[in-house]
């Protein structure tokens, strides 16, 4: 599928998702992850469906400019191993990604009627940590001011969600965030084991001794 990017398919299916169900609040709520519903009803569907959708405009964009940004380069290197199987297995990671991050949270809250999630961050956080895995010294510039090699934002990342998970009650999937990025270093590597000690060795080429 030369030319074909499923990263910008993703993102205009996540925008076009989120904005029906911003006017459509009985489609909101059909999709969103609820644990307790999941378990009752068995309508395990939401463990995805809630990854196309937000809380709000500024929560989607975050999430679809992280997800464009570094979708496409995981998306190429999927599609230079791979060939042309690489965009499907592409499209294939980052769904089991939004399925697997919301597993824990589903397990945790399944008797908690009061508990919901929504977003891609599950999805967007693999995507991060993917990227990382692939090229841990890759710039990226934190709160788009200040500039930081990728590993150590991921580093920062898993643990503030590991902490927040115990310790914040703010409603933010922070169970989501980490597990999806546990997912995304993953991943490819049980897929293709040689990327651990690609990433070992890229990572220590860059240590400055």
């Amino acid at each position: 599928m030369e030319g074909f990017s499923f990263t910008l398919l993703l993102v205009i299916i996540t925008g076009f998702v989120t904005y029906m169900t911003f006017n459509n609040r009985n489609l909101y709520l059909r999709l969103k992850h609820h644990p307790f519903t999941v378990k009752r009803e068995k309508e395990y569907d939401r463990l995805l469906t809630s990854g196309f959708l937000h809380i709000d405009w500024t929560h989607a964009i975050m999430n679809l400019y992280v997800l464009y940004e570094f979708g496409r380069f995981v998306e190429a290197e999927f599609v230079s191993m791979y060939d042309v199987l690489g965009n499907t297995i592409y499209l294939v990671f980052y769904l089991l990604a939004i399925i697997f991050s919301s597993i824990p949270s589903q397990i945790k809250h399944k008797d908690n009627a009061y508990y919901s999630a929504v977003g891609a961050s599950g999805g967007v956080s693999a995507i991060l940590l993917a990227q990382t895995l692939f090229d841990p010294w890759a710039g990226i510039l934190l709160f788009f001011i200040i500039p930081m090699p990728i590993f150590i934002l991921a580093i920062g990342y898993l643990w503030y969600s590991s902490w927040a998970a115990k310790n914040r009650n703010d409603n933010i999937g922070h169970d989501a965030h980490f597990f999806g990025a546990v997912f995304g270093f993953t991943f490819p590597i049980i897929l293709k084991p040689s990327l651990f000690f690609d990433f070992i060795d890229k990572l220590m080429a860059g240590v400055p001794f």
